[in-house]
């Protein structure tokens, strides 16, 4: 039995939301990889349409009270907690006021994409980490899920790899096809920056787009993963132009699919 310490990231999770695959895949995989011996801790955003008295969610004061930066502005972190019914996992939730109080997740009512998702996505990221960091749990694998998430990798191998509680951690970045047409502002560069980042690393994000966000967290990460819905042809074309493409992989969503991540893990860790 492997006792490996895993961090799960994502925009969603089953049963407090579901918009997409990601949900039943983030609901599915810690638990199998808890039943195998691992540590598992889950973080997702804690989004508007998560009911909190319907799932116990509750704040976890003692994490609660950080102040994010994203960009010129600092906005003040709050975390919930609630449990997944029938498992013995517990979900973090990173939540703020200006942010996550909106009655949908990535667009309006009127199907606009918000023009503020990438200062969500970043507030997010940070969030997760900086959250870890008070946790004092020090994770060997950080499994970041969709383009949310994308920004943790590099993040992992710039202002936090001297970290303690980072210093050894592996990053797995399974890339979705939850793909928008959006393109973000030209601060969005200057948003994300973090010590230790120059523009550089940052070229990907240069398209200020759904790609450059995939395109980032697969150069960073240690290992991507294809999620294994349906993709579209300019999905996989995007996978098919990244420079290294012997990096990503896919794990078929069978009979082996616990096991086949539990080797990655173990492999990764090494």
């Amino acid at each position: 039995m492997s006792n490996l310490r895993i961090l799960y990231v994502a925009s969603e999770i089953n049963p407090f939301l579901k918009t997409s695959e990601v949900a039943d895949f983030v609901r599915k995989l810690p638990q199998g990889m808890q039943e195998r011996g691992m540590e598992i801790r889950i973080l997702v955003p804690r989004f508007g349409l998560i009911n909190e008295r319907k799932n116990r969610l509750h704040e976890v004061v003692r994490l609660s009270g950080i102040n994010i930066a994203v960009g010129d502005e600092e906005k003040p972190l709050i975390i919930k907690v609630a449990s997944i019914p029938n498992a013995k996992l517990q979900v973090y939730f990173i939540d703020n006021e200006d942010y996550f109080h909106r009655k949908s997740v990535f667009f309006d009512k009127e199907d606009n994409f918000y023009e503020d998702n990438d200062e969500r996505a970043i507030f997010f990221c940070k969030g997760v980490l900086e959250t870890v960091k008070k946790l004092g749990w020090s994770p060997d694998i950080v499994h970041c899920n969709d383009w949310m998430t994308s920004l943790i990798p590099l993040y992992l191998k710039t202002t936090y790899k001297n970290d303690p509680i980072f210093q050894n951690s592996k990053s797995v970045f399974t890339v979705h096809d939850n793909r928008f047409s959006h393109k973000f502002g030209e601060d969005l560069m200057h948003k994300v920056k973090m010590i230790d980042i120059d523009d550089g690393m940052l070229h990907p994000l240069k398209t200020a787009d759904y790609d450059g966000f995939i395109k980032l967290g697969m150069e960073f990460a240690d290992a991507v993963i294809k999620g294994n819905e349906e993709t579209s042809e300019s999905f996989n074309q995007l996978l098919a132009n990244i420079s290294d493409k012997d990096k990503v992989d896919t794990i078929e969503k069978d009979e082996n699919f616990l096991d086949s991540y539990y080797n990655l893990y173990n492999e990764l860790v090494g």
